[in-house]
């Protein structure tokens, strides 16, 4: 029995009478209500109520005079057979933060919980709504329960339905492999959105391939972005394309396929994450692209920033839903860019409170997540950061990325002069030699500002409409002045930080240098 059923079957039992269902999927929850009202060992008729159609019991025409919440509120209290009331508009009447709840229709609905659990009959009221709305005097008398996205088994038994019906007109080339890939591509959509995002694949040339996961990723990506709140991030980038940070390449290398049935009985655990903090410009967000890629997995992007809508109640809603859609992409990598700028003085004397329940909303899921979600939070500066962030469990690891040391801006020079220098730039040998002298020209630079002079270089030679020379390159190191210069202090600060609380990304001694 899926789990919601089961949960849901346990209520109907105890005589709950008013639960709160939070989803977009109404027809697939009507379709488990309908299973577990009727599955009962004395079964319970079922009726739906909508704000345009009124009241109507399963099966049968709708009730005259009942498209109105209150009135018909009032009119199921008189039912009494054994009963489950599904009312799927409720919500709109219950306000969002910017209105008050109508008043007439919350009256009703306690009016019901009164009658409910005082009656003989076993009678039960579920309220189904895309978002989570319950007004302070219902608090007590509400349940709520959860309703996850579709699992894997229930994509792949959508898909293997849709091949049925369609294989007549549509040529499948499908094999295990690619079976197994649409149906993990489309975790993390709702069931409507994953037949849609399969129905594209078909028509895409009337044949079904695995080159169409991409097509799948792609609808993906739209549905995800449309919350505003998680973004899918396609990437090419390995870590092999990462210069230096041997240490932390090394540890993430370790942990690719963790999450496979194989690391299970093996006896590991799903790893948590890692943070990673540092210089700007050094690598952190480049790393987080880049175990995605290497290890395979999709990477979703939470925008912390987003998480704080103006409604009262809205931003504890966005992270619930950003977490529950992460977990149902699993396994993937969710990237929290930029951490400590989100979470930045949660809990201190100026938080009105919102950003403090968010945070420990991150915090407890960070804890007590079964699903295989690896977690990259990267941040510049962790001094504003809570430290119950920063204790062991949350993260497997805490790495600090410095400034690259001659050996790695050696490696990152040769990375991006390696990537850029083709066409007419090309004529440019990159010797061991002239390598040497640019990463010892660069001393105190970081990886982005390397790349930036590689960048300089190539405009100067573009606007002569000539190859590359050295003396470009070495032009473009004269005139950056490096973050290190500038801000100096805030990287000895930062240093002093990391000795004793982060392993060294590179694996060198932490320097303890004035600027």
């Amino acid at each position: 029995m899926p789990p919601f059923r089961r949960s849901l079957t346990a209520l109907l039992q105890a005589r709950f009478p008013l639960l709160f269902v939070e989803t977009f999927e109404e027809q697939r929850v009507h379709a488990e209500i309908i299973a577990a009202a009727t599955g009962l060992a004395v079964p319970r008729a079922v009726w739906h109520w909508s704000s345009t159609q009124g009241l109507c019991r399963e099966g049968g025409l709708p009730e005259r005079n009942t498209t109105e919440p209150a009135a018909m509120l009032g009119g199921v209290t008189r039912v009494q057979e054994r009963s489950v009331f599904v009312l799927d508009d409720l919500h709109a009447f219950l306000g969002d933060g910017s209105r008050p709840a109508d008043p007439q229709v919350v009256r009703a609905l306690r009016d019901l919980v009164r009658e409910f659990r005082g009656g003989e009959s076993a009678r039960t009221a579920i309220i189904v709504a895309p978002v989570l709305r319950i007004p302070p005097e219902l608090e007590k008398d509400v349940t709520v329960l959860d309703f996850a996205l579709p699992d894997e088994q229930s994509m792949r038994e959508l898909l293997d339905s849709m091949i049925a019906r369609n294989h007549d007109t549509v040529s499948i080339a499908l094999g295990a492999s690619g079976h197994d890939r649409l149906t993990k591509a489309a975790l993390g959509l709702t069931l409507a959105e994953a037949e849609n995002a399969f129905s594209l694949a078909m028509v895409n040339g009337n044949t079904l391939t695995e080159d169409d996961v991409e097509v799948v990723l792609t609808e993906k990506a739209q549905t995800i972005r449309k919350s505003g709140l998680l973004e899918l991030i396609r990437t090419e980038v390995r870590l092999d394309d990462v210069g230096g940070l041997e240490v932390l390449k090394t540890w993430l290398g370790k942990r690719s396929d963790s999450w496979l049935a194989e690391a299970v009985a093996y006896g590991l655990p799903a790893p948590k994450g890692v943070l990673i903090t540092g210089v700007p410009g050094c690598g952190k967000s480049l790393t987080a692209k880049a175990v995605a890629a290497s290890w395979g997995l999709p990477l979703i992007r939470l925008d912390i920033g987003r998480m704080f809508a103006g409604l009262v109640g809205a931003s504890e809603h966005n992270i619930r839903t950003a977490l529950a859609t992460a977990e149902a992409c699993a396994p993937c990598v969710l990237w929290v860019d930029e951490i400590d700028k989100g979470f930045a003085g949660a809990g201190s004397a100026g938080d009105t409170g919102t950003s403090a329940r968010v945070f420990g909303t991150f915090l407890t899921w960070m804890q007590e997540k079964d699903r295989p979600v690896f977690v990259v939070a990267t941040a510049n500066s962790i001094e504003n950061l809570p430290p119950e962030f920063l204790r062991k469990g949350r993260f497997d690891e805490i790495f600090f990325v410095d400034l690259p040391s001659a050996a790695e801006r050696e490696t990152i020079w040769r990375l991006h002069l390696t990537q850029r220098l083709r066409g007419p730039a090309a004529g440019m040998t990159l010797s061991p030699k002239l390598i040497q002298d640019l990463a010892a020209s660069s001393d105190g630079f970081s990886g982005a500002e390397i790349e930036q002079a590689v960048v300089t270089g190539l405009f100067d030679a573009y606007s002569g409409r000539r190859a590359l020379i050295a003396a470009d390159l070495f032009h473009a190191v004269e005139n950056t002045v490096p973050l290190s210069s500038l801000h100096g202090a805030q990287i000895t600060a930062l240093r002093e930080w990391a000795k004793l609380r982060a392993v060294s990304a590179s694996g060198l001694e932490i320097p303890a240098r004035d600027w």
